[in-house]
């Protein structure tokens, strides 16, 4: 029996993820203006690079999930992190935006490899009853370093005179830091030596059916989230300079960061769906305001109640797979679920990007934010039944 469910493993994966989001949040607020006025892309272009990394992410979380249950997470882990940091040095030197796509993917695809393991790894080391709390605390540590990052950017703006090519530099410290922290961790996950008939069986071992259907779910809702870079995109069209856009962008972090730990609590003690439903209603009402207003206030107001979502949805999320799955599928689960993810948001980032038009009225925002009201009544009204299996004994014999 566990004594306690923060594990040096937890600990380690969480100072890991701070350091690899510091950098990548470092990064992350300088795009908008760094493809559109430093590289001349246009808006569908940044749509297009967000949505084509997390598909590549999607399917390197496909591989990566099932053959972590057959060798074990720690070498994804490692592998992904360090993949990940270079990524971030390509896009840090790229003079076109197609240099930067292909630095995004890099990145992203080290995203994929380490994802599914990680996050397998912190379910087999703390017990099931606290695995909201447990993703809580690692997504603070998650959105502490998306607060860091984006203060050294902030910070960097400055003594540098707003060249954001000089201050997207200062990424790949933390990056390499990250990377050397993965190698820290301790396997936990040690399959057993079977034969290879028993393999090949144990690899078809299929999904139980309520998961499959909440994976569905939630990639259905996932369809309507186009990519945060574009809420920046909105920030700046609206008359928001590059220094405050990061200082929004910190304070969404912030938010996120205090609401995290709160939220895997609350994710332990209620259903995971009403959880989630709470994220999906503050990204609802974030879009329908920015898509709606212009002005500055409601804007700033708008990015506080968003900090919610990744609180309420991200940890919340990945802890509910983990407790429908089973130990040795428990990789694989997190894989489907999270590249599928990845998938609707690459859907989502084209379509968000095509139709965007830099009006008052920002059509892509209101259409995602009235998809996401759809989600939340799906969610508290309809998920039982959605999930519930009249075939149970079809199911046992497969």
């Amino acid at each position: 029996m566990r004594k306690s469910w923060l594990s040096r493993n937890l600990i380690l994966l969480t100072l890991v993820s701070l350091t690899q989001d510091a950098a990548s949040e470092l990064l992350y607020p300088l795009l908008p203006i760094l493809l559109t006025t430093v590289l001349g892309a246009a808006p569908i272009a940044l749509g297009l690079i967000e949505g084509a990394a997390e598909a590549a992410a999607g399917f390197a979380k496909l591989w990566s999930g099932k053959y972590s249950d057959r060798v074990g997470r720690k070498p994804f882990v490692a592998v992904g992190y360090s993949l990940a940091g270079v990524g971030k040095a390509l896009v840090v030197f790229a003079s076109t935006w197609g240099q930067v796509l292909f630095g995004r993917i890099t990145d992203r695809i080290g995203k994929g490899i380490r994802s599914a393991p990680r996050d397998a790894l912190i379910t087999d080391s703390v017990a099931k009853e606290h695995l909201g709390k447990a993703f809580g605390f690692h997504r603070m540590g998650d959105n502490l370093g998306a607060v860091i990052g984006p203060l050294f950017a902030l910070w960097g703006l400055i003594i540098f005179n707003d060249d954001v090519k000089k201050v997207a530099v200062f990424a790949i410290i933390p990056a390499i830091l990250s990377a050397a922290l993965a190698f820290l961790v301790k396997e936990s996950y040690f399959p057993k030596r079977e034969p290879v008939v028993k393999k090949l069986r144990a690899s078809k071992v299929l999904l139980s059916a309520p998961l499959k259907r909440t994976i569905a779910l939630l990639v259905f809702i996932q369809l309507m989230n186009i990519p945060d870079i574009l809420i920046l995109l909105r920030l700046s069209d609206i008359g928001f300079s590059t220094r405050s856009v990061v200082l929004l962008y910190i304070f969404y972090n912030l938010v996120a960061t205090l609401a995290s730990i709160p939220a895997g609590v609350i994710a332990d003690r209620i259903k995971p769906q009403y959880a989630y439903a709470i994220g999906l209603s503050a990204f609802a009402a974030t879009y329908l305001l920015l898509g709606t207003s212009t002005n500055h206030t409601i804007a700033i107001i708008a990015l506080g109640i968003y900090g919610l979502f990744p609180a309420f949805t991200d940890g919340v999320g990945k802890s509910w797979i983990g407790k429908l799955s089973s130990k040795t599928v428990r990789g694989r689960s997190q894989g489907i679920y999270q590249a599928s993810m990845n998938f609707a948001v690459l859907g989502a980032g084209i379509w968000g990007g095509a139709l965007w038009r830099k009006n008052d009225f920002e059509l892509p925002l209101v259409l995602a934010g009235t998809g996401a009201i759809i989600g939340v009544l799906l969610l508290l009204f309809f998920y039982s039944a959605i999930t519930s299996s009249t075939d149970e004994s079809r199911r046992s014999i497969s």
